[in-house]
């Protein structure tokens, strides 16, 4: 799977239009669908939403919007045995939180169970479905390969009268799991090994978290999905392209029925790097304590994501941005952060914190004395104010903006050297206090009076670097969880031989540090979003409370993907 860096990702079909809804408009311009436009969006309750899943709602939902239609959020709950309604009201609270609303159009496919047991009745009296007593793992073997035909079931010329008995008898749950299916009949020689006389139901004694011990017989996902569309009057079922090969069977079960010919259309999925996109995976990585929960900040799950500090409108910039198409591309994970920064640059307010305290004692600054600094809370938003900043005799600073014995081009504090402190004043190294093992502990420094709010003094000289600092005696203690990217491989699913995914989990993927950071933060609510300047966005974290805050790196400031732009143009 090649890499695309390009923004336009979109495949055109007309002006400003990718292929579906190129495809959407002429349909409305020529009356195929008599002026309608319903889209859906299915998820299995068997899970967390992912990234993915927000191109999928962007295209369904923003497509309803365009062109006056609507969008249906729709469960495909067709398994009882791994569907939670802990899982439907996840998926809600993703949806909406993404800025998305289904209004009155919320379905569910165990409401149709009895008009699919009907359909599948009407299938076995019109000879097109019949009960097999093979096992799964018979079947499976007598589907054959791509290259060989498969074998007919010696079940599968039962006379309709003994596959309605058999079918009925199944429902009543007479027979054990496992010892009978009802298939369609369709082509055992079918080059689409999807259409091999498929599973239509399977015997699960199990209660369903809707319809509780109703049925023991279940319908298969590729059995309902198609029939759940035609029953919602779906114009455009809009699919990732693993699903294309299932189109020919979506279309069978229409024809073989005579129901409403909704239409599949596949499209390119979102592919990420240095992530995962596999349900399965994301179990492992849940179950094995690679990751702390569902929502863990590193998750690309949307609940992970939004604790993270990730907003909705950066995510729907992202989505748009890469573009609907037919091909498979990689989308890169920088450009993903990159649409996080442009969209918290507008609307994060700044605020200073210091991630590796360094003690700084300002000796001619008087004792007992504190100052309050006006310090901006948002250059690209006038309309965000400013607040007061407590200045006082001690303060803290990066470690890392002080060197003992500088390279030629360090511009920051150094022995003898003078720096600006963000809305304060100019300070001057004097003497290093260490500690018995010769680290650097503590900074004594002089003060410049004349330079008050960080302003240039009168007798004209320069300085280079302005610092962040914080009051020590004013600053609040806080946990800073600095979070990176989960695997340290670009496509941690393209693999050697004897490789496993796991190889690639980035061991610094999270690390946690003590932080000291300004008073203003003393009132902050779960995910309230910052950037703490010259160290990137953060955003509270829920296991916030009063007396521990708790904050999440969300994205660093150092823009990549700005530059590999700046080069292309």
């Amino acid at each position: 799977m090649a890499n695309d860096t390009s923004t336009e990702t979109t495949e055109r079909k007309g002006p400003g239009l990718d292929f579906i809804r190129s495809m959407v408009a002429e349909d409305l311009r020529t009356g195929k669908w008599k002026g309608r436009v319903a889209t859906r969006f299915p998820p299995e309750p068997n899970g967390y939403l992912h990234i993915g899943h927000a191109k999928s709602l962007c295209l369904n939902f923003g497509i309803a919007k365009e062109f006056n239609g609507v969008c249906h959020i729709r469960f495909d709950d067709t398994n009882p045995l791994t569907e939670k309604q802990e899982y439907v009201d996840s998926i809600k609270q993703d949806v909406r939180w993404m800025g998305f609303d289904w209004g009155e159009h919320e379905y569910y496919a165990s409401d149709y169970f009895d008009q699919l047991y009907e359909w599948a009745i009407k299938l076995i009296k019109d000879g097109k479905a019949y009960v097999d007593d093979l096992s799964a793992e018979e079947v499976s073997e007598q589907r054959g390969t791509i290259k060989q035909a498969g074998v007919e079931s010696p079940h599968r010329n039962r006379s309709v009268e003994e596959n309605l008995d058999l079918f009925e008898r199944m429902r009543a749950g007479e027979f054990d799991e496992g010892t009978r299916v009802l298939r369609a009949k369709i082509d055992m020689a079918s080059p689409n090994m999807l259409l091999r006389d498929p599973v239509m139901y399977r015997i699960i004694k199990a209660s369903h978290y809707r319809t509780g011990d109703k049925w023991c017989i279940y319908p298969t996902y590729d059995y309902t999905h198609g029939q759940s569309d035609s029953l919602e009057r779906i114009t455009y079922s809009i699919c990732t392209l693993e699903f294309e090969v299932h189109r020919p069977l979506y279309n069978w079960y229409i024809q073989a029925l005579g129901i409403f010919p909704s239409e599949q259309t596949e499209f390119a999925r979102l592919n990420l790097t240095y992530t995962v996109m596999s349900k399965r995976k994301f179990i492992a990585l849940v179950e094995e304590g690679h990751v702390n929960g569902w929502d863990d900040p590193r998750m690309p799950t949307i609940s992970g994501i939004r604790r993270r500090g990730y907003t909705p409108e950066a995510i729907r910039d992202f989505c748009g941005r890469i573009g609907v198409a037919r091909a498979a591309s990689m989308n890169q994970y920088e450009q993903l952060e990159h649409c996080i920064r442009e969209d918290l640059n507008k609307r994060a307010p700044r605020v200073m914190a210091v991630l590796d305290p360094l003690k700084v004692v300002i000796e001619n600054y008087p004792e007992g004395q504190v100052e309050e600094m006006e310090a901006v809370n948002n250059p690209e938003d006038p309309s965000a104010g400013s607040r007061m900043v407590p200045f006082s005799k001690t303060i803290y600073i990066e470690r890392e903006d002080f060197m003992e014995d500088p390279p030629k081009k360090f511009f920051r504090l150094s022995p003898g050297a003078e720096v600006r402190l963000r809305y304060a004043y100019w300070i001057k190294c004097t003497d290093v206090v260490k500690d018995a093992e010769g680290n650097v502990i503590e900074l004594r420094c002089t003060y410049d009076p004349e330079t008050r709010g960080g302003n240039n003094p009168p007798d004209g000289r320069k300085v280079k670097a302005t610092l962040h600092w914080v009051s020590a005696e004013h600053a609040l203690d806080a946990e800073v969880r600095l979070y990176d990217r989960l695997f340290t491989k670009e496509d941690p699913n393209a693999l050697e031989e004897g490789e496993d995914w796991r190889d690639y989990l980035n061991p610094e993927s999270l690390v946690v540090i003590p932080g000291k950071v300004e008073r203003h933060l003393a009132h902050v609510k779960p995910l309230d979003r910052f950037q703490f300047e010259r160290k990137g966005y953060f955003c509270v974290d829920p296991d916030s409370k009063p007396g521990k805050l708790v904050f999440n790196r969300t994205v660093t400031l150092r823009d990549t993907w700005a530059n590999v732009q700046k080069r292309n143009d």
